[in-house]
């Protein structure tokens, strides 16, 4: 593993189990083998890992979304699939949207969460723009997507919480059930 790679992966890891704030160039230099000119050579900067942290590991994730949230016409299964990739990236990367989920839901001052928020709103926007085209099909969805969004995002996301602590999977019974609980009572 390169040097920059090393400084990543060992950040993620100490942001994840300390806390962002918690965590200081000198302890990431230390787990990493490296000095703070090596560091600095790469990111500029703490917040610097953390934006090429979130920028690198969650680009897979936002890749899929933009394909899946192409509306299509069937919108039960579009956000079937929408949740199954949410819940294999937790699978795959569950250190990463732990991180993820600890600063957006964390103290709104300082750069972390600034960098967080942005791919945050990303998503948001993605899903929103789903429900903006369902409602081609689904005329008494006009208006609310914003809402839906943040809905189904939240519910995404406490389902993911509960699975990483240990109070569930993130299996296809789960999917399902997801999207049925967000589903009804939105094409009423």
């Amino acid at each position: 593993m390169d040097n920059r790679q090393a400084i990543l992966a060992h950040a993620l890891d100490l942001f994840a189990s300390c806390g962002y704030d918690a965590v200081g160039i000198q302890a990431i230099c230390t787990a990493a083998g490296i000095t703070k000119p090596t560091l600095y050579h790469y990111f500029g900067s703490k917040q610097g890992v953390l934006a090429a942290l979130v920028e690198e590991r969650m680009a897979p994730l936002l890749a899929q979304l933009a394909e899946v949230t192409t509306y299509r016409g069937d919108l039960p299964h579009t956000l079937t699939q929408l949740v199954h990739i949410y819940f294999g990236f937790a699978r795959t990367e569950p250190v990463v949207y732990r991180l993820m989920l600890s600063l957006w839901f964390g103290p709104t001052t300082g750069g972390a969460f600034q960098i967080v928020v942005a791919c945050i709103q990303e998503q948001h926007r993605l899903v929103e723009e789903l429900f903006a085209c369902a409602t081609a099909d689904h005329g008494n969805m006009r208006g609310r997507q914003h809402i839906y969004a943040a809905t189904l995002l939240g519910t995404i996301n406490t389902r993911v919480t509960m699975a990483l602590n240990g109070f569930g999977e993130l299996d296809d019974t789960v999917v399902s059930q997801t999207v049925h609980q967000f589903s009804h009572g939105i094409y009423s």
